[in-house]
């Protein structure tokens, strides 16, 4: 027998990308169901190191804390070491001091995290809940959909075998590289650089930090003559490592043997092989069907950007589903999904691309681990090299976190020109000095433990900045409520600091925290921006089926 449901949206993969977009969708009210083939524990982990953009949309889903105690020590050291071996030959070290003593950045309240996927994956699906508490399906597949003229029929088999008949609204593919929904769909996903064959190791080695002291790290490259040259990393800082190494017959116990330079117990726990590619999905929409995470893109681990990348498609298309829902999006509005979100994924893989051959492309002398003058000379030109190459780029990177500025079509264009930089501003990247449109409005504490990010969200947030703008909103407030558009006015405690920092006296802040409009009065069409921002302006033109970025 097939049970028949409905439901507002059907989130397909139950991984860090699916749960973060269910946090979202909760979060604004919307009905959905989120299937995961597995029984949502993690036995080789992947996701190691949480991008301070994510842990940022993780602060406003309210799992950031959560994620920052989920068992990371607070006094494990946060460096990267290039060496011979680990426990042997140091080549170069990035220093990055502790959790616990590293000095808060001026840019965001939410650091990165080091918060592996076998304990994030759980944390969140507890957050949501399963399955009778909540909307989480584990050990149930996607068996095969069809779309309809209203919304898409999807059919789900479970463990047990029973059927399920779910009618959505929407369906979302957060089902991976493989994304059997971005093949049904027909979309293509070209490759844009070569794919490496890579293998896996996970293992317990308990002591190693212990006898390593102050030579331990977050990640060590293994670097040598025979062909280990990559990150071989502390999975929950006390026993439990990965290293990621090329594929061969070797037997894994052989392989940790040869990357460690101490002898202590090594308990292999899985060897994997896996596929490092390089892709983005030519459009993000058929339809009613969405991809995101890495079912729209997959991108070298260097640099983990492909998290970040999978965790900001969330927060895009979480607003924008919302807003088609409750009836006020524009027939634009989801079309933008992918014009936004596409362009961060391709510069995220040339990024990463970048990060990955600056290791594959060094040059190891044969003498390197030679106990010689030969040998120390090698090992000194190496260290001197990796220096050289700016490796810090690949671990450190807010750029690549928070430079992304979206040029689209529900983004209004500034003809006011770029502020003037305020004094003590020269040392702030250019995408913190102030807010500009399509890019993520700056950060700025209000008061103890308040920052202008947690002002953001579920709606759309009018800022008034400074004396100066206490007035004048009127027009635009009702603007928006005319069109269903949800719209809070807010002037934010802090003094003159966020008018400074923001650089206008009126900013209008997305639902996910970019900026669409900004400028020095309300705005003069305040009905035209309205329709602008909820993809119903000039230049959105309508949602074709199949169509979409």
């Amino acid at each position: 027998m097939t049970v028949t449901e409905e439901t507002e949206v059907l989130v397909v993969g139950g991984g860090p990308v699916g749960l973060a977009l269910g946090l979202d969708l909760a979060g604004r009210g919307v009905d959905f169901v989120l299937v995961e083939d597995g029984d949502g524990r993690i036995t080789h982990p992947k996701v190691s190191t949480i991008g301070p953009r994510a842990m940022e949309l993780f602060r406003r889903w309210g799992v950031a804390d959560a994620i920052r105690g989920a068992g990371w020590p607070a006094g494990h050291t946060l460096d990267v070491a290039w060496v011979t071996a680990v426990g042997g030959h140091e080549l170069h070290r990035l220093r990055f001091g502790t959790v616990a003593e590293r000095p808060r950045p001026a840019h965001t309240p939410e650091p990165e995290a080091v918060c592996p996927q076998h304990w994030l994956v759980p944390l969140l699906t507890r957050r949501l809940g399963v399955r009778p508490e909540g909307p989480v399906r584990l050990r149930t597949r996607l068996t095969g959909f069809r779309q309809t003229d209203d919304g898409v029929r999807a059919e789900l088999t479970d463990a047990a075998g029973a059927r399920t008949t779910v009618h959505a609204r929407y369906l979302v593919g957060c089902d991976g590289a493989a994304s059997p929904v971005r093949k049904a769909c027909g979309i293509a996903s070209p490759e844009r650089h070569a794919t490496r064959t890579l293998r896996n190791v996970l293992f317990r080695a308990p002591g190693l930090g212990d006898r390593l002291g102050a030579r331990a790290a977050l990640v060590h490259f293994v670097t040598e003559p025979g062909g280990l040259r990559y990150p071989l990393r502390a999975m929950d800082g006390r026993d439990l490592y990965r290293l990621t190494c090329p594929p061969g017959p070797a037997e894994a116990l052989r392989v940790v043997r040869r990357a460690l330079a101490v002898d202590v117990p090594v308990e292999i726990l899985s060897d994997t092989r896996w596929h490092l590619t390089h892709r983005v999905a030519a459009r993000y929409r058929d339809g009613r069907v969405l991809l995101a995470g890495d079912a729209a893109h997959t991108l070298s681990p260097s640099g983990g950007f492909g998290l970040a990348t999978g965790i900001g498609d969330a927060a895009d298309l979480g607003w924008k589903l919302a807003a088609e829902l409750s009836g006020w999006a524009g027939p634009g509005l989801l079309d933008a999904y992918g014009s936004e979100r596409r362009p961060v994924a391709l510069a995220g893989l040339e990024e990463s691309h970048r990060n990955l051959h600056r290791t594959l492309d060094r040059r190891i002398a044969p003498a390197l681990l030679e106990d010689s003058p030969r040998g120390a000379e090698a090992r000194a030109e190496l260290g001197r090299r990796i220096a050289a190459s700016d490796p810090r780029r690949e671990f450190e990177a807010p750029d690549a976190h928070f430079a992304h500025r979206y040029r689209s079509p529900i983004v209004a264009e500034d003809t006011a020109g770029e502020p003037v930089p305020a004094a003590g501003d020269a040392g702030r990247p250019e995408w913190d000095r102030a807010a500009v449109p399509g890019g993520r409005a700056p950060h700025v504490w209000l008061a103890a433990g308040l920052s202008t990010l947690d002002l953001f969200g579920p709606g759309f947030t009018l800022l008034r900045l400074g004396p100066g703008a206490a007035e004048g909103t009127e027009a635009t407030e009702r603007a928006f409520a005319a069109r269903g558009v949800p719209l809070r006015v807010w002037s934010p405690p802090g003094g003159a600091e966020p008018r400074r920092r923001y650089g206008r006296p009126y900013v209008l802040v997305r639902p996910d925290g970019h900026v669409a409009w900004r400028g020095p009065r309300p705005p003069a069409d305040p009905g035209a921006l309205a329709d602008l921002v909820r993809g119903a302006g000039p230049g959105t033109g309508g949602a074709r089926p199949g169509g979409g970025g």
